[in-house]
């Protein structure tokens, strides 16, 4: 099949290596360099959304946020401009679901169709290719996209229509911020009770509290090592969009605020950059302790 990716960053770089890697044909594009792996792989390198979309017959777009997507989508030499009459275009970003509706219904004046195909996993299961992708939009062309998504990830769900595959990422980004929490909170007080941290979240492991997160981020909060990963300014920018679609429907959500106040004092200090895992920092900063630290 002939692929068209735009955004090539921690995400999307894993993703279009797999598809290459299952012998498809990609074209390339972002503001940044393309990467050279990628390159000598044998994917096409095009100096504009427009060129992807000429040459493409599916168009995947993996960027930071919804401005981006807009601007990739819609801006001076965008994707709409290059496209055609059957092609499909496939958001993987994670961006608003309300924007998303507008997207679909302009890409569909165009005799397109339009997938929002968010994930999870992160970048570990960007290069495992174990991410679970949430999609929103019309069967037919989800049945066409499935194996390219079979390529990235497991767990493939076609949720609803355009904008459902949004909403349910929102949702997912609020039990994993709120489950960082927790796992920081916990390892917190069994370190300031003198626990071997490590063991704890060892012993954790094998109980009803055993989650991925603790697996993978409460080994980052006992090791120290925060290098992104989800950077935390990503998911502020999730939990946004989860606060902003709450109040619109009025919905309270306290302990998302919450979560979004303790990546808010990471930012602060300068954390933007950090893996999201380092929310544990800000409660560090509360309890004038860090994990793993000698009393």
């Amino acid at each position: 099949m002939k692929i068209g990716f735009i955004g090539l960053g921690i995400m999307g770089r894993p993703m279009a290596g797999h598809l290459i890697a299952a012998g498809h044909t990609l074209f390339l594009h972002d503001l940044a360099p393309l990467p050279q792996d990628l390159l000598d792989a044998g994917a096409t390198a095009c100096q504009s959304g427009r060129a992807v979309a000429q040459a493409a017959d599916v168009v995947i777009t993996m960027v930071p946020d919804t401005p981006h997507v807009e601007a990739a989508l819609f801006g001076p030499d965008g994707v709409a401009e290059g496209l055609n009459a059957g092609k499909i275009v496939v958001d993987m970003s994670s961006i608003s679901p309300v924007a998303t509706k507008e997207f679909a219904r302009r890409i569909n004046d165009l005799g397109c169709a339009y997938l929002d195909a968010p994930v999870s996993g992160g970048e570990v299961g960007a290069k495992a290719a174990s991410l679970t992708i949430m999609v929103g939009g019309p069967e037919a062309a989800f049945a066409v996209v499935k194996p390219l998504f079979e390529l990235m990830g497991k767990n493939i769900t076609l949720v609803g229509g355009n904008g459902d595959g949004q909403t349910t990422k929102v949702a997912n980004q609020i039990i994993v911020a709120l489950t960082i929490e927790a796992v920081g909170e916990a390892l917190l007080l069994a370190s300031k009770a003198g626990a071997d941290p490590a063991k704890v979240r060892q012993a954790l492991m094998g109980g009803f509290a055993s989650s991925r997160i603790l697996e993978v981020h409460g080994e980052r909060m006992v090791k120290r090592t925060f290098d992104p990963g989800f950077r935390i300014e990503l998911h502020q920018k999730d939990l946004n969009l989860a606060l902003s679609t709450a109040r619109s429907l009025g919905v309270a959500l306290p302990n998302t605020a919450t979560a979004q106040e303790l990546f808010n004092a990471c930012a602060a200090r300068g954390g933007k950059a950090w893996d999201h895992s380092a929310m544990v920092r800000a409660l560090e900063t509360l309890a004038n302790f860090e994990i793993g630290q000698k009393e």
